[in-house]
Formats: C-alpha cells, sequence, structure tokens
C-alpha cells in the first residue's frame, strides 16, 4: 500500500487552464513558438497530492475536445481521479505565461472568458457522489473571482461539503485582474466562503481584506495578529498556512512558511531559492505539502516544514505543478541542494 492510500480522498474543485509561454527572453507579442503545459490552481495540489500517495478526485468542467482531453490526460498521468470532470461542448480557459528574464519581470495574459467551466451551472455537478467517502474539499478563490457564474460554483460546492460534513480548505489566491473585470463584491463573497472553512490558504493581507482591517505589527507579530483576528471571526476555522516570501530578484528569491492554530503557531526559518526556474505554482505545491501532513494528523511543525519543502522544489520546476514522490519529499533538504547518486 502506497503512503496515504488510507487516507480518505481530497476533491479539488475549479477551473484547469493550458499554459502556453514563449522561450524566456522573447516578448509573446514577437515568438514564433509556445510551451504547452496543464495548470490550474485546484488542479495543481490535486496533482501534487495524488504523486504523494494522497488519493485526490478533481472536479470541473472540461472540454470534449483535444485540448480538454489533454487536460484529462495530465491529471490521470498523476494518477488523479477524473470521473468527476464533466466533458462538455465549449472551450478550454487558455493563460500566457511570459518568464521573467533578467530585470524583466513575468508576465500573465488571460484568454479565458465564456471558457466551458465560466459558462457551467451547479447543476452540472452531483455534489453527493463528488463528496462521497471524502475527506476535504479544496478550493480557491480563483473560482468566485471568475464572475457571477464561479460565485454560485463555489457557493454550491460549499454548502454541498458543509451538509456532507466534510472539512473544507479554502486558498484566498486573490487575483485583482479577475474581481476587476466584471460588478464584484469580493470582500462580502469571500468572507461568506471563508467562513465556512476549516483551513484557510492565506497571510496577514488575505486576512485584512476578509476583515476590512490593518495589522499593526511586523513580520510573525503581525501575522499572528491577523491570525487570532481570523479565529475570532470565523468559528469553523482551525488552521492558517501562509508563506513569507522576500524577492531578491526574479531569480533569487527567500521564503519562509508558517502555520497558525488556535492555540499555537510555527513558522520555518527563510531559505534562500537561487536560481528561481519557474515561481507560478508554487503556492499550490505548498498547500498540498500543508494538506498532506494535516490529513495525517501531523504537528504545526511538520506541517510548516513540508508545505515549504514542495514550494522550494516547485520553484525549480518548469510548468504549473509538481509531481513527486514521498521518497523524493523525504530526500529533499530545502535548504541546499547535491547531485544524488
Amino acid at each position: 500500500m502506497s503512503a496515504g492510500a488510507g487516507l480518505k480522498p481530497v476533491v479539488c474543485f475549479g477551473e484547469m487552464l493550458l499554459r502556453l509561454s514563449p522561450p524566456s527572453g522573447t516578448p509573446l507579442a514577437r515568438t514564433d513558438a509556445l510551451a504547452l503545459d496543464v495548470g490550474g490552481a485546484e488542479a495543481n495540489v490535486a496533482i501534487a497530492l495524488a504523486g504523494l500517495g494522497q488519493a485526490t478526485r478533481m472536479a470541473s468542467i472540461l472540454p470534449d475536445n483535444p485540448l480538454g482531453r489533454r487536460a484529462r490526460a495530465a491529471l490521470g498521468e498523476a494518477g488523479v481521479d477524473t470521473r468527476f470532470c464533466v466533458s462538455v461542448q465549449g472551450r478550454l480557459g487558455l493563460y500566457f505565461f511570459e518568464p521573467p528574464s533578467g530585470p524583466i519581470g513575468g508576465r500573465v495574459t488571460y484568454d479565458r472568458a465564456g471558457s466551458a467551466f465560466v459558462n457551467a451551472s451547479p447543476d452540472d455537478f452531483d455534489w453527493s457522489q463528488i463528496l462521497d467517502g471524502a475527506g476535504l474539499l479544496h478550493l480557491s478563490g480563483i473560482t468566485p473571482a471568475l464572475g457571477p457564474s464561479g460565485v454560485a460554483l463555489a457557493r454550491a460546492a460549499v454548502k454541498a461539503a458543509r451538509e456532507q460534513e466534510v472539512p473544507i480548505c479554502f486558498d484566498g489566491n486573490y487575483r485583482s485582474n479577475l474581481w476587476e473585470g466584471w460588478d464584484s463584491d469580493p470582500r462580502t463573497i469571500l468572507t461568506d466562503l471563508v467562513s465556512q472553512a476549516t483551513v484557510l490558504i492565506g497571510n496577514h493581507r488575505d486576512i485584512s481584506l476578509l476583515l476590512g482591517q490593518d495589522f499593526s505589527g511586523e513580520g510573525p507579530d503581525r501575522r499572528r495578529e491577523a491570525a487570532e483576528a481570523a479565529f475570532a471571526a470565523f468559528d469553523n476555522l482551525e488552521l492558517i498556512a501562509s508563506t513569507a516570501r522576500h524577492v531578491e530578484s526574479s531569480t533569487a528569491q527567500r521564503l519562509a512558511a508558517r502555520i497558525d492554530l488556535r492555540e499555537s503557531h510555527w513558522q520555518t526559518d527563510e531559505v534562500r531559492i537561487d536560481p528561481v526556474i519557474d515561481r507560478i505554482g508554487t503556492g499550490d505545491a505548498f498547500a498540498a505539502g500543508v494538506l498532506l501532513r494535516w490529513l495525517e494528523g501531523g504537528s504545526a511543525q511538520e506541517m510548516a516544514k513540508t508545505g515549504l519543502s514542495l514550494a522550494a522544489m516547485k520553484h525549480g520546476i518548469v510548468g504549473d505543478n509538481l509531481s513527486v514522490s514521498r521518497a523524493e519529499l523525504d530526500a529533499f533538504d530545502p535548504a541546499g541542494a547535491d547531485v544524488s547518486r
């Protein structure tokens, strides 16, 4: 039996995307070649957890065309259960990522308007089957940011999980450019969703948005002040996981991980990551590490250290997602790497 095989499956719900990237140093407007990767925040978490032996299910809407089948195949190759990815007529959302190059930062251009997922209805999902026997529902703030239909989808998923007594993990994943694309009220919408969650992936800035207040401390003190305010505001919340990132340049960054519980907290030391090969998906890798240890009943220290390890590993992998084995995770030292012989 693989590690985690006895645990209840994690259901990840959200839109899948194809990522198209020009070669590093070539602007999108002048490229004649694009590399293709399958992505999407929730799918990234599903793939990372599946690689570590945790049973996962992906619930999404995929177009019945070659691009939709490519996305489904990426999940299947990683060991994710795809039975609840509904096939429909339509298009798969795209995004174009121009990698950072020297002093020029990375840039994302979305092409997801009118995608099959954006046009979906809550009635497209049979939540009684999707959540049957599940140990956790994982979703993020990207889904409601897509528009009124995304809000309806997120609320339906959360409502079903609460009715079936399945714990909920909500990753803030605040995307201002998506929220600003329609007449939205992110604070009200996100507060409603987070109030149902057991686990929140988010930092003091996310909590400040939710509660409409600033936090005066610095560093760890400010994060603890924010966490205590969130615990006071949200009765269901048991765990808050976050990272602290210091950007030296697009290719050199420092990262620490933190876990806040109601009665305690733990923060790792910083690790320096140089060079950064690909920052996209590092937060999803962190979330997967935290959830893996949480599902196993691990300590705050174990959750923070595993989340940091997976996030650090993802910085060295091109593409949206990380798929590593339990043995590779156990052998990894985020403070330094050498050749494995």
